[in-house]
């Protein structure tokens, strides 16, 4: 392809460093081989700072329509994502095109050609994700010395997040999961003003962004008795609780240890969603064991069943199997796990057992 047209802002900040939110960036092959990004007038000084290797350029206009024309004025085709095109944007993107002499089919579409540069991370970025998880690490164990029954959901969101700015994180990488109880079925749970009671288990899953860099992990907590007694009424509850944790504590340490060079993403898969067959919890685990990350919270590869993708090393993976069953608890355990030549490093080591506050 003579042209690729980078408009995804994950991408862009990838491949340039700029992290404004308008940005398209051309990039030409062969004898014209160069980068050149366009954004608006907001962005003089970031993009200057920002950006390495590529020229910027400050459009008076529309920068995604200047972007067109420029590709257009000098390669014969150009190719999109069109994961992260609508279709708005692609007719706007040929009309711009058009008007600068391209033919009908001068568009292309790509399917994430960025985000396979990206799946594999280098030794700067492995560095940055280590100490963004090291710090998620620190921020669960302050809050564990903090946190109580009798608190509102909300409440503890709200003190992880402020801890986590405060600590130097650019913010969250995505809207922090705080549920107990009941509510703790829901795997997307949000915070709400619902009271942390005893006898319940409590789904902490946050994240960071650090230096442009996500971290991802999830700890389950019960919240006891104080050293006295389970009541009578509980008993039965309580004992359910602890069975689903220790099942799915086994199936994502099953999870874990199966990662390596070379073995597919649906074997790991497979390594906890047959544990949590066996158990008889499998129908209650709704999701993927997981999900690559890096600038995003999600990328590829993706960690699920029948995935063929061999795992390489340098990829950077959460294994997050979980039981939810609705109306009573939910249990999730997350860690993640850079896949490295000669096995795995797990980034976020901190205690995963069962855990009572």
């Amino acid at each position: 392809m003579p042209a690729l047209l980078v408009t995804h802002p994950p991408d862009v900040r990838y491949l340039t460093g700029f992290t404004g939110s308008n940005a398209a960036l051309v990039v030409l092959a062969g004898q014209r081989a160069s980068a050149r990004l366009f954004t608006d007038g907001r962005y003089t000084a970031q993009a200057r700072a920002e950006v390495q290797g590529a020229t910027v350029r400050i459009a008076p206009k529309s920068a995604m329509a200047e972007a067109c024309a420029y590709a257009a004025g000098r390669a014969g085709a150009c190719g999109f994502d069109r994961n992260h095109t609508t279709v708005a944007s692609l007719a706007a993107m040929r009309s711009a095109a058009r008007k600068a002499g391209a033919g009908r089919g001068f568009f292309k579409p790509l399917d994430g050609a960025v985000a396979a540069l990206r799946e594999v991370k280098d030794a700067s970025e492995i560095d940055t994700m280590r100490r963004a998880a090291a710090l998620t690490c620190d921020l669960y164990e302050g809050l564990l010395g903090w946190i109580e029954a009798g608190m509102r959901e909300r409440d503890v969101a709200a003190e992880l997040e402020h801890r986590a700015r405060l600590l130097g994180a650019e913010g969250m990488s995505f809207e922090t999961i705080v549920a107990s109880g009941e509510r703790g079925s829901q795997p997307h749970a949000r915070a709400t003003d619902a009271v942390i009671q005893r006898g319940d288990l409590l789904t902490l899953d946050f994240g960071i962004v650090l230096d442009g860099y996500c971290s991802d992990m999830t700890r389950t907590v019960a919240f006891g008795f104080e050293g006295g007694p389970v009541p009578r009424k509980l008993q039965a509850r309580w004992g359910e609780q602890r069975a689903i944790f220790d099942a799915v504590l086994a199936a994502q340490q099953a999870a874990v240890a199966a990662v390596r060079p070379g073995v597919t993403c649906g074997a790991v898969d497979d390594a906890a969603r047959s544990l949590l067959t066996a158990a008889g919890w499998s129908k209650f685990f709704s999701h993927s064991t997981g999900h690559g990350v890096g600038i995003e919270i999600h990328e590829a590869p993706r960690v699920a069943k029948g995935q063929a993708h061999p795992l390489r090393p340098g990829e950077v993976i959460t294994i997050e199997p979980g039981v939810y069953v609705p109306g009573r608890c939910g249990v999730r355990i997350e860690d993640t796990v850079l896949v490295t030549a000669g096995g795995i490093e797990v980034l976020t080591p901190v205690h995963k057992g069962w855990l009572e506050l």
